[in-house]
Parts: structure tokens; C-alpha cells; sequence
């Protein structure tokens, strides 16, 4: 595994005023955390004199005109991000610890609120680079598309969403609204009378979109069915049998889960899908809590389970629906657990990952959706 990675960054935006950051912590260095710097050099935060300090560098990457592709070189990271923003850079600010303060789509009062900017997520260490695109937190209007070569000459890609795929992943929200009643509507972020983000519905309480009590119907329906339901961990456990106890509870492999509310199944880390210190219980939490948020488990016996038995069911987790629908290939991390998948099963994370990256391309702007 190398050291460092070659970064393409590529502009298929229609603006000559594209910039990247890429953040992360620094593996070689101690675990600090870092920016990669325009000249190549890594930045580190010192502990600022006040809360919402200024960084004392400049990290803004400027990578040309449409068309245009800069390379650089990133040591390893953890928990990195590759940020991007049209037509004007981002503020990054430090608070004492130091503690960097990453752009934030739920904060109003945020000086990037107004931004047209998105990021990829990617971990480089001993074993490999993964990287995803991540729709967790939002959809951005700015388009990103991941590609990786790897040593051997194999090839990964994941194409992101074309230019105007915010603004149908919009209208097909809206539509959903009208359809339901539910506010996915106001999950668009407007700007200038256009679609600036869309936010995940995990966030609705930022825009006034309560979805208090959404699934509650569904998980009513599943424990009043009492389905046959295994639960494959796809690790020691092997596969588990569940046997609904009770009105409110299901026990597998030993661990007992109680009724999931909607906040927990849209958030995925709450209530009953709260890890903890069992192998057993954290096995089971990512492939339960999947099969909630796809409200698939009506529609197989045994989860993960395949595609087409996800989100064929009112209520369904339709912002996860609807940003597949509108990735060109289908693929984009639209909840927590979405990189859960069958065994041999096809990806649904858009997700590329290899222990010999040669070269890890970001392409911002749609272009090659």
C-alpha cells in the first residue's frame, strides 16, 4: 500500500470558479488534523485565540476552466473529505482545541450556507483507499462523480448525478409531497428562485419538515405479520434466525431490538440501532436497520435482500428512493447503512475501494455523468 495517493481533481462544471479542499487526519503525522495546501504541503491548525477563528491559510485548490484537471498528492488519511464549491470558496473556521469548522448545511447563521458546494468522503491507510459519495447529510447542486485505477489495470466508477439532477430529484420530491401529504417538499433548498441543496429527511427538523411518526405504520404492520426473518451478520454470527417477542420486541442471536421509532430508522443509530460492546448485537444493527429504512423486510425472509424489494412499500424512506433514481448509475450513500448490500449483491453506496490505488479521480460539475 503506498504512502500517498495521486488526486485528480476535474472540472466538468460549466464555471471557471471551481475550487477543491481536501481535509482529513493525518495518519504519518500523529492523527492531527489537516488541509492539503494549493502548494502540496499540509496544513495544520493551530489552537486559534477565539471560537470561529480564520484558518492563517489560504486552502483553496482553484482547478481551471471546464475541462481542466489538477493533480495533486495526498498522504494518508482518516476520515477525509473532498470538498468543492462554484463561484465562491468556502470558509473554513477554527475554534480552540483546535477544532476545524467544517461547512454546514442545517446552520442558517453558517457563512456557507449560500455556497453551491458538496464533497466526497475517502479513507486512505495500510490496507486500501475507500471512498464513497456521500448523500448522508444532502444532495448538492454541484455534482460529483468518483473514478479509481488501480495498479493492476482494473477500474472503478461511480457516475454521480448529471448537472440537472438536483433540480429532478426536486420535482420528483414535491411530486411525493403532493402524493402523500408528507413534507419532502420542504426539503429543497432554494436560492435565487433555484434549487441551491436538498436535504436528507434525517435533517427535516433544520427546514420545518417534521416527519414524526412516518414509520411508525410500517414497523406496526411488520410486528402484526411476524414474518419469517433471518438476519445474515455476513460475519462470525452467520446467519441468524429473529423471533418477534412480545408486541414490542424481536430477538436475534440473543440480542434483543424493541420497536424502532422513525427518527431511529432514518438516523440508524438510535434506539435499538445503538451499538455497543456486543460483536453479535454490532453485526446485526447495520443489516436491521437497512432493511427498516428500505422497508424490505415485508418483502424477503432473509436481509440484506436484493433490490428489488426496497422501497416498494408506503411509507418508504423516499428521499433514499428518489436520489438513486437520479444517479446515473443508481448509486449514492442515501442513508447510514446503505453500503449494506447480500453477499456477491451489487452496490448501492457508490462506493470504490482497493488496497492498489494508483490513481483516485473527482470529477465536480455533472459533466460526466
Amino acid at each position: 500500500m503506498p504512502d500517498s495517493l495521486k488526486v485528480a481533481l476535474k472540472n466538468s462544471s460549466d464555471s471557471d470558479q471551481v475550487y477543491a479542499y481536501i481535509t482529513g487526519i493525518a495518519l504519518q503525522h500523529g492523527g492531527q488534523r489537516c488541509i492539503l495546501k494549493v502548494d502540496g504541503d499540509l496544513y495544520f491548525p493551530q489552537d486559534p485565540p477565539a471560537i470561529g477563528s480564520p484558518l492563517t491559510e489560504d486552502c483553496a485548490i482553484p482547478i481551471g476552466p471546464p475541462g481542466h484537471t489538477v493533480t495533486v498528492t495526498i498522504p494518508q488519511m482518516a476520515g477525509g473529505r473532498i470538498w468543492f464549491s462554484r463561484g465562491r470558496k468556502l470558509t473554513f473556521l477554527l475554534n480552540p482545541g483546535p477544532a476545524l469548522v467544517e461547512p454546514s448545511v442545517l446552520n442558517p447563521s453558517d457563512p456557507n450556507a449560500d455556497v453551491d458546494f458538496g464533497f466526497c468522503e475517502f479513507t486512505l491507510n495500510d490496507a486500501q483507499l475507500y471512498a464513497n459519495i456521500s448523500y448522508v447529510d444532502f444532495v448538492p447542486r454541484l455534482p460529483i462523480a468518483i473514478s479509481l485505477e488501480q495498479d493492476g489495470g482494473e477500474a472503478q466508477h461511480v457516475a454521480g448525478m448529471a448537472p440537472d439532477g438536483v433540480d429532478r430529484l426536486a420535482a420528483a420530491l414535491r411530486e411525493q409531497a403532493h402524493a402523500d401529504g408528507r413534507p419532502w417538499d420542504k426539503l429543497v433548498v432554494e436560492r435565487d428562485g433555484r434549487v441551491l441543496r436538498v436535504l436528507n429527511a434525517t435533517h427535516g427538523n433544520a427546514v420545518g419538515a417534521s416527519f414524526d411518526g412516518y414509520f411508525e405504520p410500517y414497523v406496526d404492520e411488520v410486528w402484526a405479520a411476524r414474518p419469517a426473518l433471518r438476519i445474515n451478520t455476513q460475519a462470525a454470527p452467520g446467519i441468524l434466525d429473529a423471533e418477534f417477542t412480545g408486541d414490542d420486541a424481536i430477538t436475534i442471536g440473543g440480542e434483543t431490538f424493541g420497536k424502532p421509532t422513525t427518527a431511529d430508522i432514518l438516523g440508524c443509530n438510535s434506539g435499538p440501532f445503538t451499538t455497543g460492546p456486543s460483536p453479535t448485537r454490532n453485526a446485526i444493527i447495520p443489516r436491521l436497520a437497512a432493511a427498516f429504512a428500505r422497508t424490505a423486510l415485508l418483502g424477503a425472509d432473509e436481509h440484506p435482500s436484493l433490490p428489488h424489494t426496497f422501497y416498494g412499500r408506503d411509507p418508504t424512506n423516499h428521499y433514499a428512493r428518489l436520489v438513486h433514481a437520479h444517479n446515473a448509475d443508481g448509486k449514492g450513500y442515501a442513508f447510514a447503512y446503505d453500503d449494506v448490500q447480500p453477499d456477491g449483491g451489487n452496490d448501492q453506496s457508490g462506493k470504490v475501494n482497493a488496497g492498489d490505488p494508483a490513481l483516485f479521480t473527482v470529477t465536480v460539475g455533472g459533466g460526466q455523468a
